[in-house]
């Protein structure tokens, strides 16, 4: 088990020892976070108020979007190996990241601390792969389709040589794109959802045997429900995976009857 075991008040009342040793307790999931200044919406990671439960953040100072997605700088490895460390440090017990094109550093983040460490959504494609038959495909929607390349499909573990699927990035509408990595401090919503849908349609158009989205940047979830709306198909997120791992840390007893 990772970490101390789960404790009630009850528990408390009746006398049960109880250890500290840090500042802050109740966050199960660390985000490392790029230093970054667009706004997050409900959705996004980096809104707090996304979660229905404590999460803890490290900003990582330096790691601009231009310079994470882009440039794909090698020299920004140390600064989140720091950030992952810290927050092992304050007792949390996964840890993610806001930005799906840290793939790149899956691996070593993950052998750097000792608990589950999932840089990105891509992580769930082979996933969702295995759940569509043989003649369908993953479509991915991503931030900027041109550098998503051979560091991250390192990183991942799998490729697009390996498994079916389908990419479209979002650099080819007028907004989306441009207000994240130019770090813009403001920016249309009913834009930013717009360029989702058109670019899922745009991909379910050219690929037609796409059977479920995987969004690659965890800015897009503030807009998965409009998109299925839009199109019909199961929408993977970075969002759907954090729920998937914060269950796996609490598991509850379950009630009912024979």
């Amino acid at each position: 088990m990772i970490g101390p075991r789960p404790i009630a008040m009850e528990d408390v009342a009746s006398g049960d020892t109880v250890e500290g040793g840090r500042p802050l307790y109740g966050y199960s999931i660390g985000i490392l976070m790029l230093e970054a200044h667009f706004p997050r919406l409900p959705g996004d990671l980096g809104n707090a108020t996304t979660f229905p439960y404590p999460v803890l953040y490290h900003v990582v100072r330096g790691a601009s979007p231009e310079r994470v997605v882009v440039e794909g700088d090698p020299a920004l490895l140390e600064p989140f190996i720091q950030g992952a460390q810290a927050l092992e440090q304050m007792g949390v017990r996964a840890i993610t990241t806001n930005c799906g094109f840290l793939a790149q550093f899956q691996r070593e983040l993950a052998a750097a601390v000792r608990v589950p460490v999932f840089t990105s959504s891509l992580l769930l494609v082979p996933l969702v792969a295995q759940m569509l038959g043989p003649d369908r495909r993953v479509g991915i929607l991503t931030v900027h389709g041109p550098a998503l390349g051979e560091r991250h499909w390192r990183g991942l573990g799998w490729s697009p040589e390996t498994l079916p699927v389908a990419i479209r990035g979002l650099e080819r509408y007028p907004t989306f794109t441009r207000a994240l990595l130019g770090n813009q401090p403001r920016f249309s919503v009913s834009a930013m959802e717009a360029d989702m849908i058109a670019a899922a349609r745009d991909l379910l158009a050219e690929h037609p045997d796409v059977g479920a989205l995987v969004f690659e940047c965890t800015n897009m979830a503030p807009y998965a429900h409009a998109v299925q709306a839009a199109v019909g198909l199961p929408v993977f997120d970075i969002q759907t995976l954090v729920d998937h791992v914060y269950l796996a840390l609490h598991r509850r007893p379950y009630a009912g009857e024979l």
